[in-house]
């Protein structure tokens, strides 16, 4: 180790006591953690690229600092899409510094993992307080039985109003609009219910209409119409 001089003339003075980094909730207990390996949890991030024209949610499961479970969801540019492919396979099986430190390509899938790496360190995961946090293969029970995203798409113009595209509940195909043209309910299709059916050899007419729901006043409605063409 080389000193400058102004150091190495100083007189040593002797430390106080180091008691080591403060203990962190880590899957209901708490814990100091030296080593990276000591890193557990469950929790999510979510990252923006540089234009800001897409955004990344990543859920991660470590294991005694491994990365054990993956889940990538991209609103946005397609290559970024793209990206989380490549990340999905190179996450898994690194220690979480080791994925802080990769090159994911994408800027928001980067961020994403950079705020989910803070969560980690600094003990703020979602099984913080959760005795022995969530198994792997807890990630895809964030999608639902048909494991797909939950996805929010609205559209509005001043002159128009508003399109609800797509909500939780699935894709939407027809809004209802009372006397006053002002929305009252929605008619939605389960996409990944309906190709589920299908894929069961159900004919597609049959599976369309099983996979359809409503919402709200739809039966009251004065007049429908399709949100992507009306």
């Amino acid at each position: 180790m080389e000193y400058s001089e102004n150091v190495s003339n100083m007189c040593t003075v002797c430390k106080c006591r180091n008691h080591g980094p403060s203990a962190i909730p880590q899957e209901g207990q708490w814990t100091k953690c030296f080593d990276i390996k000591n890193i557990n949890g469950f929790s999510h991030g979510i990252g923006w690229c540089a234009p800001q024209q897409g955004a990344c949610k990543l859920t991660l499961n470590v294991k005694n600092g491994i990365i054990e479970e993956t889940l990538i969801e991209t609103v946005g540019c397609s290559g970024m899409t793209h990206s989380a492919a490549m990340a999905a396979e190179i996450l898994p099986g690194n220690t979480i510094i080791e994925a802080l430190n990769q090159d994911l390509v994408c800027d928001s899938i980067n961020v994403a993992m950079r705020e989910i790496f803070k969560q980690f360190i600094y003990g703020r995961t979602q099984t913080a307080f959760t005795k022995n946090g969530l198994p792997i293969g807890s990630g895809l029970e964030d999608l639902g039985k048909e494991l797909r995203s939950q996805v929010g798409t609205m559209y509005s113009t001043k002159e128009k109003g508003v399109r609800y595209l797509e909500i939780a509940e699935g894709y939407i195909t027809r809004l209802a609009l009372d006397e006053n043209s002002e929305i009252i309910g929605y008619e939605f299709l389960r996409v990944g219910d309906m190709l589920k059916k299908i894929k069961n050899s159900v004919d597609i007419e049959i599976a369309y209409k099983e996979s359809m729901g409503k919402y709200g006043r739809f039966d009251e409605a004065v007049k429908c119409i399709d949100p992507r063409s009306e």
